[in-house]
């Protein structure tokens, strides 16, 4: 550690880290020390690019590959959005390094591999959280207060979630995505993971009793030695009759709309995952009424919009920018907090449970 100071190098060159290496740069406990790449020409010309459109005070290094930047003692934490293919490997290796494990999502390819990184990380003594942003918005907050307050949603009874995007041709013929060795899980690892982890949070993180999946369509670039998952849907059985839906999909075009329904109203987010631009996260809570006279039945709107101060994205207080900052407040603060890694295994739990029913037909399935 350096002067109160979380170190950080990203592992990787994925297009998600563009927009990590302005969080870091925007958190004011973290700094970027340097990139790794497989090729050292790579990594420079990826800090190259991003340094000219977001810079730091003194660039960050190139690093030839992997291994070095494990091993650097100038260090503090790894990013590191590898392919899920390739995360066990690297996050292990870190936590081994001594260093701290910030982990794209999904954080496995199975629950066992997981299992394995947080162990590593526990042994190591070192914190462990996967990259979810909208765990960091402030917007929960604001959320929570509304789901116990006892008048506005009632006693909770449905969950659904929907998350995807319209990939084109290229996507689906080229992308790591649509390649069974480096992401297995396919759209429900790279979108269904925001869904289950939603309902997690609406639910307390409460693990669901049973869960079915439907892998609704799936292929793989002809390098793929099987195909991976392109529209997925699931239900969650929660006890005391609470279920979840979701929908993820490479296939149908921008949607991230959450719903919580209660006994007394409803909550809908349009955008639970990635903010529409602006200066402002919102959500919309509705308590409708319906009456009838004789003949005239009436269904009436009563809608409240509320709103918390956060900026979309690019900025101090984005949600992406407080994930780095909480993140360095824990390196620095010296005592990891493993409830970061129970969260993940939760939600791999689920997944994976998912993709055993839908294997069985869609037969329901315990997550144990």
């Amino acid at each position: 550690m350096s002067n109160n100071t979380c170190r950080w190098g990203i592992l990787g060159s994925a297009g998600i880290a563009r927009k990590n290496w302005q969080s870091i740069r925007n958190s004011g406990n973290g700094t970027l020390v340097g990139v790794a790449s497989r090729s050292i020409e790579r990594a420079q010309s990826y800090i190259d690019e991003c340094q000219s459109h977001v810079s730091y005070p003194e660039p960050p290094r190139a690093f030839g590959s992997y291994e070095e930047m494990v091993e650097s003692p100038d260090i503090d934490a790894l990013y590191i959005p590898l392919p899920t293919g390739l995360r066990k490997q690297w996050a292990i290796r870190a936590a081994q390094a001594g260093k701290h494990v910030l982990c794209e999502k999904p954080c496995g390819s199975d629950v066992a591999e997981l299992e394995e990184i947080l162990e590593a990380c526990k042994e190591a003594g070192v914190q462990f959280m996967d990259g979810v942003m909208f765990m960091h918005s402030r917007r929960l907050d604001k959320i929570r207060e509304i789901l116990e307050d006892g008048d506005s949603i009632g006693r909770i009874r449905r969950i659904n979630t929907l998350f995807s995007f319209c990939a084109p041709e290229e996507f689906l013929t080229g992308d790591i995505r649509m390649n069974s060795d480096l992401e297995p899980l396919g759209a429900l690892g790279d979108l269904g993971w925001y869904n289950l982890r939603f309902t997690l949070w609406v639910m307390n993180y409460e693990m669901p009793k049973a869960v079915t999946g439907r892998l609704l369509n799936a292929s793989g670039r002809e390098d793929s030695p099987s195909l991976v998952p392109t529209e997925f849907s699931g239900e969650l059985l929660f006890e005391g009759d609470i279920s979840a839906g979701f929908y993820c999909s490479f296939l149908t075009e921008h949607q991230q709309l959450a719903t919580i329904s209660g006994t007394k109203g409803n909550l809908r987010l349009d955008d639970f995952v990635l903010p529409y631009f602006g200066n402002e996260l919102a959500f919309t809570l509705n308590n409708a009424e319906f009456s009838q006279e004789v003949c005239d039945f009436h269904m009436k709107r009563f809608e409240r919009r509320i709103a918390v101060e956060e900026y979309s994205d690019s900025h101090p207080t984005a949600q992406e920018t407080n994930l780095f900052r909480n993140f360095g407040d824990l390196v620095i603060g010296g005592t990891p907090d493993p409830v970061w890694g129970d969260i993940a295994l939760k939600t791999q739990k689920i997944m994976m449970a998912c993709v055993e029913s839908a294997r069985l037909g869609g037969e329901p399935v315990q997550v144990l």
